[in-house]
């Protein structure tokens, strides 16, 4: 024990600062105070930055270290998001037999009699905005918000417990079939702990409990069994991502040239089928206008931390007088057509037949979206993070550090942005990817 301690004295020391930190983030930590926010997270990344020199190759001492920090937030109530009381309460209402996408939270707080816990804190809790839309949560995450139901046994701390070790295991299913799949390309396994120990996932996911890396888990253990060429579990899988949040649906144009036309015509119509069985327990006439509805409300009436988007607006308001109200609606007509257009340019690249040319596509194409659209909360950059590992790119991990300067927003009264930090944000991001762009121009679609 002295000798590891002697190796191993410095990297001990930062985990040890790290899970302090870590405390502070999920005990001691209010939103509205920026520079402490802040402050916390630029010591955790560099933490992280000097622990992935020194240990990167020590695979048990960084995933005991990577454990350790996601455990100090085990009983902690998440303080950068109030998305969780959503989250338990539409668990309750499945418990209780009620469809979560036919209902309001304001449209049934009045009918739910005393069995419902902790009805009248859950409704006030979640927000206005969530109360009065009706659920946008796919039925697999609606499933995972039951079981933590049902294991909090009514209790609103035994909900957050629950719902943080799904998301724990998960990170962990990402580490595991992570490195299976550095390792069968013959890359670097250490890379997928810049997943696993970033700052922003261990944050944003375990700490505030949103479910962006249960997705991911899902999508990388599919495209582990395409590997393995098993395209009917993988699509299965692959619809499970796609039921927990949509986001995937966005990739699947880009399986066609990877995978070829026959092995694809499999692998669609086998998330096809399992999408549909999914669906099935939830379907009535009212669901698909409900949840097409509340869907349709992040492309035309939400913004947040968008780069072009703002760009776009300062110009339409300053020189065109456009209403703001108009211009997010019009602006949001034009987003999904964009986002098919970058997916369709993608198409004519014929060196997207390997994993890594595929797994390129994909963070182009996201990055793209999340360019053009106009709200990326920082836990949306979850899948950029994932993708670049298997990529000659890295400049998620630094949007990943500067996303959290748009929580500079929470600590003003009025919620409103401030654009100058955003454009910190945004330009160090482009500078760097553009970089790295350059540098990789001869080498995109290949692993390095």
């Amino acid at each position: 024990m002295l000798t590891y301690w002697k190796l191993h004295k410095f990297p001990i020391l930062m985990v040890l600062g790290s899970m302090a930190f870590y405390y502070i983030f999920g005990y001691q930590l209010v939103r509205e105070d920026f520079i402490r926010l802040i402050t916390l997270v630029a010591a955790l990344f560099f933490f992280l930055f000097k622990l992935m020199q020194l240990e990167r190759w020590n695979f048990t001492f960084l995933l005991v270290a990577g454990i350790a920090f996601r455990a100090i937030f085990l009983f902690s109530t998440p303080n950068l998001s109030q998305d969780f009381y959503r989250f338990i309460w539409d668990g309750q209402l499945m418990l209780n037999g009620v469809n979560p996408y036919l209902f309001t939270p304001n449209e049934l707080l009045s009918q739910l009699d005393a069995s419902f816990p902790n009805k009248e804190l859950l409704h006030q809790s979640m927000g206005s905005l969530s109360a009065k839309h009706y659920s946008n949560y796919p039925p697999l995450n609606q499933l995972l918000f039951t079981v933590a139901a049902f294991l909090g046994f009514g209790s609103i701390k035994g909900g957050i417990v629950a719902l943080r070790l799904l998301i724990l295991l998960a990170d962990v299913g990402v580490l595991w079939f992570g490195k299976k799949i550095l390792q069968q390309n013959n890359l670097s396994p250490h890379l997928i702990f810049w997943y696993f120990l970033n700052p922003l996932i261990i944050i944003e996911l375990t700490g505030n409990l949103h479910f962006e890396g249960v997705m991911f888990f899902l999508f990388i253990t599919s495209i582990y069994l395409l590997q393995k060429q098993q395209p009917i579990f993988a699509g299965l899988i692959y619809a499970m991502a796609i039921l927990l949040k949509l986001v995937p649906l966005l990739f699947l144009p880009l399986f066609l040239p990877f995978l070829g036309l026959k092995k694809s015509a499999v692998f669609y119509a086998s998330i096809a089928v399992s999408c549909v069985l999914l669906f099935l327990p939830f379907y009535t006439e009212d669901f698909a206008a409900n949840y097409s509805k509340t869907i349709a409300l992040w492309f035309s009436n939400f913004e947040f931390n968008a780069s072009i988007y703002n760009t776009a607006e300062y110009v339409a308001t300053t020189y065109f007088d456009a209403k703001p109200w108009l211009f997010i609606k019009t602006y949001g007509k034009i987003i999904p057509l964009l986002t098919i257009g970058i997916a369709l340019g993608l198409l004519i690249f014929k060196r997207m037949k390997s994993i890594g040319g595929l797994l390129t596509g994909m963070l182009i194409l996201m990055t793209g979206y999340y360019f053009i659209t106009s709200t990326v909360h920082p836990w949306y950059l979850v899948f950029p993070i994932g993708l670049c590992l298997f990529t000659t790119y890295r400049f998620p991990l630094l949007w990943s550090a500067t996303v959290f300067l748009s929580y500079y927003t929470y600590s003003q009264p009025d919620f409103k942005e401030y654009l100058p930090l955003l454009v910190v944000e945004y330009i160090l991001v482009f500078g760097y990817m553009t970089y790295e762009i350059l540098k990789n121009r001869n080498k995109t679609f290949h692993f390095r």
